[in-house]
């Protein structure tokens, strides 16, 4: 994207879409069409052809974090790590020590770990680049036309200096953008200025020179979102050019690390640990028995690689960017590869019911007098309040806009012209728009909840008499709501102000004093999966909440309907008299909330968060923003409103529970498959430990060569690069999965030793059966065969906690691996590459003794694993 010099004087502007960063000053200062003038556009935008000369000279309208990462940046970011680090470290010292063979099999471990990783989360990478086109966040943009200007939904990232779009209630602000119109507009900026209260913005120029861009009324940024109200901005600035674009890089540096990224961070380390530990202890042990340090040297550092868990950045990565395909082919888009694995350790989702509990297709059943007499007239006014509202259709205003043939009824287009607005917001809870029937009169109408509107409502009309209100039709009222409502039907009044005089603005204060016309009433039916979805969730350890704006009553009956229990129902102006405690402890045993603010919701995520829960938030509307963003993982659909796809880790292409389920069954098995190479490394690698030590000791020779080692290691880490493929037995993942650093240090001391056992069995079938006290060769590969094939068998033992190959058989991939690796052990000593490696033919009696060795090692390795999951669990 083209840089702005500094210094460029604003009559400069004239001939470049966009001024310099230092002239927003003037852009706030000046009037809407001056702004105009200086992007040479107009209060319709610029044409189509115009604004595909821009994109070229511009690019895309994207921040740093969004653009391609080039490949050997790519590259780059999967070789950084301390295990890569230390290995290469190795290579260069067997180099060094003139150990040429040990630092190529050194690298080559490397570069398959790299290598491998790289491969495949670029295929997913891009692979999930096209899914998230399906879902990438639009923009309302327009287009100049013969008589009107024509609006056209456009990719945020194809607007372009020049540019009018137009904002409501839900949107991203889309670029850095000056408001040629705003009606109640209110902005929520806290992503840039740490200000929790959402904004007024307005139109008109500042007068007052102000030294913060954030604090100029009519100036709206990239990164903030309109909380309601509507408006119309003018695109002054785009991509790495917005005052976003300039904090991206902070922004993105500030990302929290999760407790599954600490959890194998401190495993890493503590590998590395114990390597640096054992490395100088092997070869201080080595050097004094055998007196030569040269080769004392070199078995150290070869041992040190191979107790470096130098596959685990391949096993983390393949096994998330395989889960994030996975998920995508059941129709959900993994955003951040990281939310796999919090969304298989989830065990409470919050979710709001429109849609996920009902079928997000809302039906007009009704429209009615307050005598609850069919009422043309109040369905006449809903639909002139719906059609001209200009903020965010919901599913209310859809549902009135399709029904039946109003528009052509009233004659819409001939006989009615908005002149103003009163958007919605969130504490009034109602809409007004202003139209003008073509003569004199301007008619106010207000269509909201049924309290807020009698709220403002003084009079009622009554077949065409108008009569005082009191508390007696209140009541009235109240009673038929109900009665609805229990009923599954939403309901919502009706309300219009006649007006002799045209105002320039209309504000809240002109709704007073209005005429009650009626009701109109909604059907929005359970969903026929809903009740089998729940108990899914619920059978795999997921507790489902519901949390919703809606009122008491229907939201006890639609849950009723799909199997909730709700007999207690925590009001959302309950909350606000409960202290922390309190609610914690109440949020943990109630199941449904009900009438709850934005803020509300976030406040329980946050406590269940608190009380030790991992919580999934599942939203698509405005007001879930907040807790869609403190969640453990936030669950959105593609059909959500801008700042509700933003916020999420996880996007659903179909808004059902049960495609939610398969994806935390997804997340549990990519959780099962990181853990068994974790156990698996830890627990060989410690039982090594104590085999090379004691090897180490009492033997008049080098246990295994340098090279041996490595190639030993090299060998066995190809068997384990199929892991990420492996099948996960059902009874893993009927419950949520934590990463617990102190259950696999347990597993480690107990499978560990088990190792040491056979390998020291093996010692003494070498020493006394076959006499290699005089023939280190024949020592070392007959350890060197038994060592690969042991570490081999180990992981079909601890993939299952069933009895491996005949109750839980792994995936034909590792299965294949697995025997080709087995295969290449046996068959290596006999071999041109095995004689120069050191290796010699070993007797005929070897293979049953081995053979009777590898049976006892796999019967009391499952022994020793059914033995710690009934005291402990896997």
């Amino acid at each position: 994207m083209m840089n702005v010099r500094a210094g460029t004087r604003i009559a400069d502007a004239i001939y470049s879409p966009t001024p310099p960063l230092e002239d927003l000053g003037t852009i706030s200062e000046c009037s809407q069409d001056k702004a105009c003038e200086l992007l040479r556009s107009g209060h319709s935008g610029i044409s189509s052809a115009e604004a595909r000369l821009r994109r070229e000279q511009y690019g895309p309208n994207v921040v740093s974090r969004e653009r391609r990462v080039p490949l050997l940046s790519e590259i780059w970011s999967r070789a950084k790590s301390p295990l890569n680090a230390l290995l290469l470290t190795l290579a260069l010292v067997s180099y060094a020590l003139g150990d040429i063979r040990a630092a190529i099999v050194i690298s080559a471990i490397v570069v398959l770990s790299v290598g491998m990783a790289f491969v495949q989360e670029h295929r997913s990478s891009q692979a999930a680049a096209k899914l998230r086109e399906m879902v990438r966040t639009t923009a309302s943009a327009h287009r100049p036309g013969e008589a009107h200007p024509k609006t056209i939904d456009t990719a945020v990232e194809d607007l372009v200096p020049g540019d009018v779009v137009v904002l409501s209630a839900g949107d991203l602000i889309p670029a850095d953008l000056r408001l040629l119109e705003a009606t109640d507009l209110y902005v929520n900026q806290s992503a840039l200025s740490g200000e929790a209260m959402p904004v007024e913005k307005q139109a008109t120029p500042c007068r007052d020179r102000i030294e913060g861009p954030l604090d100029r009324s009519n100036l709206c940024f990239m990164g903030s979102n309109v909380v309601s109200g509507f408006g119309r901005g003018l695109v002054i600035r785009t991509g790495a050019n917005t005052f976003f674009g300039a904090l991206a890089e902070k922004v993105v540096a500030q990302q929290e690390e999760t407790a599954f990224d600490r959890g194998i961070k401190r495993f890493t380390w503590l590998m590395i640990g114990v390597t640096l530990v054992l490395g100088p202890s092997v070869f201080l042990i080595n050097g004094i028995t055998k007196g030569d340090w040269l080769q004392a040297l070199l078995f150290a550092v070869a041992i040190a690689v191979g107790l470096t868990p130098e596959m685990l950045p391949m096993a983390v990565t393949v096994n998330l960017a395989k889960g994030a395909l996975a998920m995508a082919r059941s129709k959900v888009i993994v955003k951040r590869l990281d939310a796999i694995q919090n969304l298989g350790a989830m065990d409470v989702l919050c979710t709001d019911k429109t849609g996920t509990l009902t079928r997000d297709k809302i039906i007009l059943k009704q429209h009615v007098d307050i005598h609850g007499a069919d009422s043309p007239r109040v369905l006449h006014y809903a639909y002139l309040n719906s059609y001209f509202q200009s903020g965010l259709k919901n599913l209310l205003d859809v549902a009135v806009l399709e029904h039946g043939d109003v528009h052509e009824t009233l004659g819409v287009d001939e006989h009615f012209q908005k002149i103003g607005e009163i958007p919605f917001d969130f504490s009034r809870r109602r809409l007004s728009v202003i139209v003008s029937d073509g003569g004199d009169k301007r008619i106010l109408i207000c269509k909201g909840a049924v309290e807020e509107i009698f709220a403002v409502s003084t009079r009622y009309e009554d077949a065409g008499a108008i009569g005082t209100l009191d508390a007696r039709h209140l009541e009235t009222a109240k009673e038929e709501t109900v009665l609805l409502n229990k009923s599954g039907f939403r309901v919502v009044a009706v309300a219009y102000k006649e007006m002799s005089e045209t105002k320039p603005d209309y504000g809240v204060e002109d709704e007073s004093d209005l005429v009650l016309l009626g009701y109109i009433s909604f059907l929005d039916p359970p969903k026929e999966s809903a009740s089998k979805a729940i108990a899914a969730l619920e059978a795999s350890g997921v507790r489902v909440k519901i949390l919703t704006g809606d009122n008491e009553v229907i939201t006890r009956k639609i849950c009723g309907d799909v199997g909730i229990q709700a007999q207690d129902v925590l009001l959302g102006p309950h909350l606000d008299a409960m202290t922390d405690v309190e609610l914690t402890m109440t949020a943990a045993s109630a199941t449904v909330f009900a009438k709850l603010t934005p803020g509300q919701k976030e406040r329980i995520v946050r406590l269940l968060q608190a009380s030790g829960h991992v919580v999934g938030f599942l939203g698509d509307g405005i007001n879930d923003g907040p807790a869609l963003k403190s969640a453990d993982v936030g669950v959105s659909v593609d059909s959500a409103v801008d700042i509700a796809r933003e916020s999420a880790d996880i996007i659903l292409l179909e808004k059902n529970l049960l495609v939610l389920r398969d994806g935390v069954i997804e997340g549990r098995k990519v959780f099962a498959n990181i853990t068994k190479y974790i156990r698996m490394g830890a627990s060989s690698n410690f039982g090594n430990m104590f085999s090379v030590l004691g090897a180490s000791i009492f033997l008049p020779f080098m246990p295994l060569t340098a090279i041996q080692v490595l190639t030993n290691n090299l060998l066995y880490d190809l068997s384990q690069t199929a892991i990420p493929t492996d099948t996960v037995d059902e009874e893993y993942v009927v419950s949520p999965r934590r990463w617990d650093i102190a259950g696999i240090f347990r597993f480690m001391l107990v499978l560990g030793p088990v190792s040491s056992i056979f390998d020291y069995l093996t010692f003494a079938m070498m020493l006394f059966v076959f006499k290699a006290w005089t023939t280190p060769a024949l020592f070392q590969t007959g350890w060197f065969v038994e060592s690969l094939l042991t570490q081999t068998l180990i992981i079909h033992v601890i993939r299952t906690a069933r009895i491996p190959f005949i109750e839980s058989s792994a995936s034909s991939a590792l299965v294949t691996t697995s025997l080709l690796i087995a295969g290449a052990g046996i068959f290596l000593p006999f071999t041109g590459v095995g004689s120069a490696l050191g290796f010699v033919s070993l007797p005929l009696l070897y293979w049953p003794m081995l053979t009777a060795i590898l049976f006892l090692y796999a019967t009391l390795a499952h022994l020793a694993k059914v033995w710690f999951v009934r005291r402990w669990g896997l």
